[in-house]
């Protein structure tokens, strides 16, 4: 499994190795969305950045292999793109032993539980088991979220170098979801300096108000933090201090058995 915290913040300069159709076709994948889900030629072309011929010719070839279906008019994508996604949750048996951990955790403390990785300057959730629906967004594997405003991603830009996170933080779009949210890159370096130290996070509705969560690392053999596992629930029926106060222990127990079941998993 690869450490997700050493995550690169800068794109990628094409190499000779690159091939431009696939990222374009990757581009006009991207482009449908729960905002989009069907689309005209003209929409995807737009959306993707491609003139309406390049976009055809991949929508096209996307159809032909079963991921995008079209009325005549409208585009969509298939069930089948769910493979490509399920490839990197199947090549990580770690997920399917994590779960158990997770339902338990869940049983507990009465609350949401959720994994989730870093991929730039966002968390991607790999693992999810729910509770209350307690969030205004609908939230499963694959769904994204900003790393600076949630408790998984401070947990998981705290495992960064220095350089790094800074070069992170600078690059995300730092905006006020509410009016906790902190947005100072200065203030936010403090805060994950702090996470680093204690080994755990807590943001208290920076993302949504009304949503707190708490999250612990999940670390391999060699002790990198590889994804983070969090809780989460409402300000108006658990607070962020009793969740730190009746929640934390069984939360970096369950984080503690998840690195201890990745650390015996094979390379």
């Amino acid at each position: 499994m690869a450490n997700a915290a050493s995550t690169p913040t800068t794109a990628h300069k094409p190499g000779d190795g690159y091939v431009q159709s696939f990222a374009r076709g990757l581009e006009v994948i991207r482009s449908f969305s729960a905002d989009a889900p069907r689309q005209t030629l003209t929409e995807v072309a737009g959306r993707s950045g491609l003139s309406r011929a390049g976009a055809r010719r991949i929508l096209l070839t996307l159809e032909t292999l079963g991921y995008v279906s079209s009325d005549g008019k409208l585009f969509s994508l298939t069930p089948r793109i769910l493979d490509l996604g399920f490839a990197y949750l199947s090549s990580m048996p770690i997920w399917n032993l994590a779960e158990p951990v997770m339902e338990a955790l869940v049983a507990e403390v009465k609350e949401s539980c959720s994994a989730a990785v870093l991929d730039g300057t966002d968390i991607v959730y790999v693992l999810r088991v729910p509770t209350h629906k307690i969030m205004s967004i609908s939230l499963g594997v694959g769904s994204r979220l900003p790393a600076y405003c949630t408790s998984m991603g401070r947990m998981l830009l705290s495992a960064l170098p220095e350089a790094e996170l800074m070069k992170c933080l600078q690059a995300s779009t730092l905006e006020a979801r509410t009016k906790y949210t902190v947005t100072d890159v200065k203030e936010l370096a403090a805060r994950i300096a702090q996470v680093r130290k204690q080994g755990w996070s807590l943001v208290n509705q920076e993302l949504e108000e009304g949503l707190v969560s708490m999250a612990a690392p999940i670390t391999n053999r060699a002790g990198q933090t590889v994804a983070a596992l969090n809780i989460s629930g409402q300000a108006n029926r658990t607070s962020a201090k009793a969740m730190q106060e009746s929640m934390l222990p069984q939360l970096l127990s369950a984080a503690s058995a998840i690195s201890r079941l990745l650390s015996v998993q094979r390379n």
